[in-house]
């Protein structure tokens, strides 16, 4: 990525979140006269933006994934608090986001303290304006991601648990099991001397290609399922929120870039080739698991 493209990422992502936050703020309540939901937006980027300077000054990316989630549970929380009249939605839409955040967040800085380093980082980090974007992109990625559950906790509208929260939720489950389960499966398997060099195709593995990909996919169905009865007018916009999941990892920067890196590192190997072609990449297979 040249500079030119950095300054348009850079103009992009933020603009896509005021449009965002301007539509998710038409049915906010209000904190002396500003709308709630803007204000958690604004400071997703405040937060990671600030993060920038320290970890550019000592030239990290340890607490890059760790910002990620304190992000998401500090705006949820403050959603939470500053918002009047919360319903049993607002506090199941927040702890399923607090949840999620605090599990990841801590699997993904457990896995960078071990691992020593996250080698995506290496080319970027010296480039002040390429390392300043990729912060800016995470905050986008939290008010993104977090759209629907945030205006939904903060809106003006408040209505009784039916079934599509029941429904949103049991998604939610099934999806937060599978990304724990699969995180976990391919954890032990790296951490096993005897497995160094080689892909894990065991387990939810066995199913498909990338199955804590799906599993996160599906959770963020869940929370907008939960949040859709209580959304009004632009508030629709936050439909957003599972497909921008979906895209960013199947297209941008999730699926594509893993997919090339196995590709280089063991294409034209006889078991992985046919593990590739008979494994998805993405929706796991049904039957017995090998």
């Amino acid at each position: 990525m040249n500079n030119q493209q950095i300054i348009k990422s850079l103009i992009i992502g933020p603009t896509v979140a005021i449009l965002v936050g301007l539509a998710g703020s038409q049915y906010s309540q209000l904190f002396h006269g500003w709308p709630i939901y803007g204000i958690v937006i604004a400071l997703a980027f405040l937060i990671n933006w600030g993060m920038f300077v320290p970890a550019y000054t000592l030239q990290t990316e340890k607490f890059f994934d760790l910002t990620g989630s304190l992000t998401y549970i500090t705006v949820t929380l403050i959603a939470l608090y500053f918002s009047e009249n919360l319903d049993q939605r607002s506090q199941l839409l927040g702890a399923m986001v607090i949840i999620w955040a605090v599990r990841l967040g801590s699997f993904l800085f457990n896995r960078i303290l071990q691992d020593g380093k996250d080698d995506r980082f290496d080319t970027i980090k010296p480039n002040p304006l390429r390392f300043f974007n990729v912060w800016t992109l995470q905050a986008l990625w939290v008010s993104l991601t977090a759209a629907a559950a945030l205006m939904a906790i903060t809106s003006t509208q408040r209505k009784t648990l039916g079934i599509f929260a029941f429904i949103g939720l049991a998604v939610w489950l099934i999806g937060f099991l599978i990304e724990v389960v699969a995180d976990n499966q391919k954890r032990q398997f790296k951490k096993d001397p005897t497995n160094k060099g080689r892909f894990i195709q065991t387990g939810l593995w066995a199913r498909s290609r990338h199955p804590n990909y799906f599993g996160e996919i599906l959770l963020w169905i869940g929370v907008f399922i939960v949040a859709a009865p209580v959304l009004q007018g632009w508030q629709w916009v936050a439909i957003i929120s599972p497909l921008f999941v979906f895209l960013l990892l199947t297209k941008i920067s999730g699926i594509p870039g893993l997919e090339a890196k196995a590709k280089k590192k063991w294409g034209g190997e006889t078991d992985y080739e046919a593990y590739k072609a008979s494994t998805p990449v993405l929706i796991p297979k049904l039957g017995k698991l090998v």
